[in-house]
């Protein structure tokens, strides 16, 4: 088995949704998962899988709405870089086969055009599975200290990267 130094990061995107108030969109982890050994920390922005091939911002579109059912959307900014974090080494062995010691994201800034119905965790778009049993609009800058502490590190940068887009339109 390779060491955990040694593994790869497994490419993902991030979403920091918007609101006309400048609040972002977060949901609630649904359990249990691997990764989240913290059920006081649950509250995430929308992230994903970028599939083989696939395009990092198609990958975002298609992850928001396959977790929230959400697709009145416009681009507001992609991150400047990547940003990763590594997984606790007693839960990278668990999470994603055990192949990856943790994320490499690629993070857009969206605003939300639709109305709040549109917005429906619980039978998100493209027929999948629930990820979250709960959502609201929060700060962004209240984001890292509802993140599992781990996720941390790459909040603060998405808080950075995204600030201009924290205030009503």
């Amino acid at each position: 088995m390779p060491r955990f130094e040694d593994l790869p990061y497994r490419p993902c995107v991030g979403v920091a949704l918007f609101n006309r108030q400048g609040l972002v969109f977060v949901g609630r982890r649904k359990g249990p998962a691997p990764e989240h050994v913290d059920a006081v920390h649950a509250w995430q922005m929308p992230q994903g899988g970028i599939d083989p091939g696939e395009d990092p911002l198609a990958t975002a579109r298609r992850e928001l709405y396959e977790e929230t059912n959400i697709r009145s959307i416009s681009l507001l900014a992609e991150a400047p870089e990547w940003f990763a974090y590594d997984l606790p080494q007693d839960v990278a062995g668990q999470a994603w086969k055990g192949k990856y010691r943790g994320q490499t994201q690629k993070w857009f800034a969206f605003r939300f055009d639709g109305v709040e119905s549109e917005i429906d965790v619980a039978n998100p778009g493209g027929g999948h599975k629930p990820e979250f049993d709960a959502w609201r609009w929060e700060p962004l800058a209240a984001t890292p200290g509802l993140i599992i502490p781990f996720k941390r590190g790459v909040y603060h940068k998405v808080v950075e990267a995204f600030a201009p887009f924290a205030h009503p339109v």
